[in-house]
């Protein structure tokens, strides 16, 4: 799941086992994208988070 939240900014939330959000959806604050799963070559459940301006990635811990 890619959340836009313009000028450049997008969040990235990635091995989700369900993704509860539609192309072009608009997302409230506090609002289910999706549930953790463990997909891809993983040992468990876990969620891959980004955030990226203009395209790069930074570092989330910064921000949370």
């Amino acid at each position: 799941v890619v959340i836009n939240h313009g000028d450049g900014v997008t969040t990235w939330y990635s091995h989700l086992s369900v993704i509860a959000v539609r192309v072009g959806q608009v997302v409230e604050y506090g609002e289910m994208v999706g549930q953790i799963g463990s997909t891809g070559f993983s040992t468990g459940p876990h969620l891959l988070f980004e955030i990226r301006v203009n395209g790069r990635p930074l570092d989330p811990l910064k921000y949370l």
